[in-house]
């Protein structure tokens, strides 16, 4: 049986996909290229925007063409959004949905069942030998007026801290020396077993072997001071955090609907700079998710969001236009942007970006880091980050690959 896999969207899809392909694999089945001609095609599909929608419709197409007599199989956020549309397409044979997951393998192969509906379907990746994504929670109670991610990853709900430990300590086992936790709301962990992300972040580095954290994504509100002062105390968790902030306009967060508002950002990341940074240390980098265009964002609200975000001097911005998706409440709101807009406020972010990356990387010129450098050789050089996610290049070094390396920027 030969098995082939697609994937579109966030690491979270990634790491589910690298979760079947294990499964497949202990079932007997052979991995081949997804262009290769396989009997199962599974294609684990995006639904962030209407774009990712027609890519994971085309994949199918696409796939059906290679090999017209295989079984397609379909999970992920556009499966579950858009199931009956998948579902007519030509060559599919099963979607799977958010709860089903579970299910996916033993029912493609014709196994005893996997698995239940309500269950929450954990995952890692294990392709690189270097970093893991570890997913620790999935779905998401906030409903932002602009995102479908609640209707399409189901509500927040998450695997147990045993079962997360449970799953470092294999990715330990495989030589894997970071490991990257991600979720839909991360820091929302515990929702479902009454446990908290911090007792969950305090378990994982008692982990052996693994020797550097990092959390994906956490909402600034769930990021509390307790854990901050943790982190601080002298832990495996970098002076790495990625906190989606979407507007520095507190007009546009409150239309959002999100959770809090610039002042309460603002103090979070002079509160982790307090407690992590030193004169003569690393500095803490800081990624952000930026959506421009939201409706009603007036060219007024979107320079004051430009101005709060150069005062907080993010080290990234991971910007990107508001996309209108069917059944959001932003969807049927009055002041929709104009598409040349929203890419004229996107490129004007992006320069933004580079000028403030550029300065984090001076900032940091002349301290001492650790390097984790990566198996990939590109040319004569190989390539790894610091802990505080500067990439460094050095010529390659088989010797070094999957080591910390003491270097100065």
């Amino acid at each position: 049986m030969k098995v082939a896999f697609l994937t579109l969207g966030c690491k979270l899809n990634y790491a589910e996909t690298s979760t079947y392909e294990r499964a497949f694999i202990e079932a007997g089945a052979q991995v081949v290229g997804s262009t290769e001609k396989a009997d199962i095609y599974l294609i684990n599909t995006c639904s962030v925007t209407s774009t990712s929608d027609s890519k994971s419709r085309n994949l199918i197409r696409k796939v059906h063409r290679i090999n017209p007599e295989a079984r397609i199989v379909v999970t992920g956020c556009s499966a579950e959004l858009r199931r009956e549309q998948i579902s007519g397409i030509e060559g599919v044979w099963k979607v799977f949905g958010a709860n089903e997951k579970s299910r996916l393998v033993s029912e493609t192969l014709g196994l005893e069942c996997g698995g239940s509906l309500s269950e929450v379907f954990g995952a890692f990746s294990t392709g690189e030998r270097t970093r893991s994504f570890l997913k620790v929670q999935d779905g998401c109670d906030n409903f932002c007026k602009y995102c479908t991610v609640p209707y399409a990853r189901g509500r927040s709900r998450n695997i147990s801290i045993a079962e997360c430990v449970q799953n470092a300590r294999y990715i330990s086992s495989k030589g894997v020396k970071e490991i990257v936790l991600t979720g839909v709301n991360t820091g929302d962990f515990g929702r479902t077993t009454g446990e908290s992300f911090l007792s969950l972040l305090q378990a994982l580095n008692e982990v052996e072997g693994i020797e550097r954290y990092r959390i994906s994504s956490i909402e600034p509100n769930l990021l509390s001071d307790e854990i901050i002062d943790w982190i601080a105390s002298g832990t495996k968790f970098q002076k790495h955090f990625h906190i989606p902030l979407q507007s520095g306009s507190d007009e546009i967060l409150k239309k959002m609907g999100r959770r809090y508002d610039t002042a309460l950002f603002s103090r979070k990341i002079d509160y982790i700079r307090s407690r992590l940074e030193t004169p003569s240390g690393p500095k803490v980098f800081f990624g952000i998710d930026v959506m421009v265009g939201l409706p009603g964002e007036s060219r007024e609200l979107f320079e004051q969001s430009k101005a709060f975000i150069e005062s907080i001097r993010p080290a990234y911005i991971h910007v990107f236009p508001y996309s209108r998706r069917p059944g959001t409440p932003a969807a049927s709101m009055e002041g929709q942007v104009d598409e040349a807009e929203k890419k004229r406020r996107v490129a004007e972010l992006e320069e933004l970006c580079a000028r403030l990356h550029n300065g984090f990387v001076e900032e940091n010129r002349g301290v001492r880091e650790k390097v984790l450098f990566e198996s990939s050789r590109k040319g004569a050089m190989m390539e790894g980050y610091t802990g505080n996610y500067i990439r460094v290049s050095r010529p390659y070094d088989k010797a070094l690959v999957n080591t910390l390396v003491d270097i100065i920027l």
